[in-house]
């Protein structure tokens, strides 16, 4: 038999065919600094769990709840913003709130529909976008739920420094509480129901409902592999901001409060992960544990395969542009020489 030579442990590198000659199963390091791998590690993507993700979501709208409720409503204050924008537009030449408002009165079907929609649709559809990122994207989750998280939080600032009388509650105008007419079973801003009492029905600016509909319409069609879903996402902000004018809900510079206020929580996910949160991988890179693992189980493999392919790839090669996990396949450890 002959005699294997070993090199220095530091020059123990995998052969062009993927066999790593020697006993030496460190991890291998990378070659940037120190500081730099620690900073990557340290804004990583990491892997929910359902549990802390399901607390997270009540305990912070549970919180913005109470600070939005809690602003204080400065009704004349209110009053005088709204009659401030509504003048805004009116010199632009864009007030038609009013107008829309009007003709979508008219049709009955149409304007309950719009309620409902306002009512319900704002949390639903963000619920089940949340649902969607955590099944099928977990290396994106994380980032764009900061999105939402830190887009809603901005917006609270807003409440609280800037109370805005909606369309539907300004003294002198003749718009239409459309859910107050249509009696919209559930509706935050229906005058005299128990809802109505707890929700500040002045705070207006940002619309959330403009905010939320985008950051869902945005992440569905970046992410989302079916033409026709995408579509819908497109769709979605889209039609909220009919529903909010139609109802009387919002002025549209409430809608761009909320595009702005959204702006704020995409750069603050971008500084926080260094990259944009839709180009993180959408699977999680496995821990350095399963990495070795997984590189023993990808030899086993090749071993039991033909044995004239020792570099084969694994069942991570291949994924790097849809995954971006960095699993490639596993090299086999060439027997010691007897």
């Amino acid at each position: 038999m002959g005699a294997v030579s070993v090199r220095p442990k530091e020059d123990h590198r995998g052969s062009a065919a993927g066999v790593v000659t020697g006993q030496d199963t460190e991890t291998p390091t990378t070659s940037a600094p120190t500081g730099q791998a620690t900073t990557r590690r340290r804004w990583a993507p990491r892997r929910p769990r359902l549990w802390f993700e399901l607390m997270l979501i009540a305990v912070s709208y549970g919180t913005y709840s109470v600070i939005r409720n809690a602003a204080p409503d400065r009704v004349e204050q209110a009053q005088d913003n709204a009659r401030w924008i509504w003048d805004l537009q009116d010199t632009l030449g864009l007030a038609f709130e009013r107008s829309v408002n009007h003709a979508v009165e008219g049709v009955t079907w149409l304007v309950v529909t719009m309620n409902y929609y306002y009512a319900t649709l704002h949390f639903v559809v963000t619920i089940a976008v949340l649902v969607w990122l955590f099944r099928g994207h977990p290396g994106r989750y994380g980032a764009v739920r900061l999105v939402l998280f830190a887009t809603t939080g901005v917006a609270l600032v807003g409440y609280y420094f800037y109370p805005l009388a909606p369309p539907r509650l300004m003294e002198g105008m003749d718009f239409i509480d459309t859910a107050s007419v249509h009696h919209t079973w559930g509706s935050l801003s229906a005058e005299g129901t128990a809802m109505a009492s707890v929700s500040n029905q002045y705070a207006a600016m940002p619309s959330m409902h403009i905010g939320w509909s985008l950051w869902c319409g945005v992440t569905i069609a970046v992410l989302a592999r079916p033409l026709w879903l995408k579509a819908l996402g497109v769709l979605y902000p889209a039609v909220t901001l009919v529903v909010i004018v139609a109802t009387a809900n919002h002025f549209w510079l409430d809608a761009v409060g909320g595009m702005l206020c959204l702006g704020f929580g995409y750069g603050v996910a971008w500084l926080w992960f260094g990259r944009f949160c839709y180009r993180l991988p959408r699977e999680l890179a496995a821990e350095p544990g399963s990495v070795a693992a997984g590189a023993g189980a990808g030899a086993g493999r090749g071993r039991r395969g033909t044995g004239t392919d020792a570099g084969a790839a694994g069942p991570g090669e291949g994924e790097g542009e849809d995954t971006g996990d960095g699993r490639g396949g596993g090299g086999a450890v060439a027997p010691r020489a007897s």
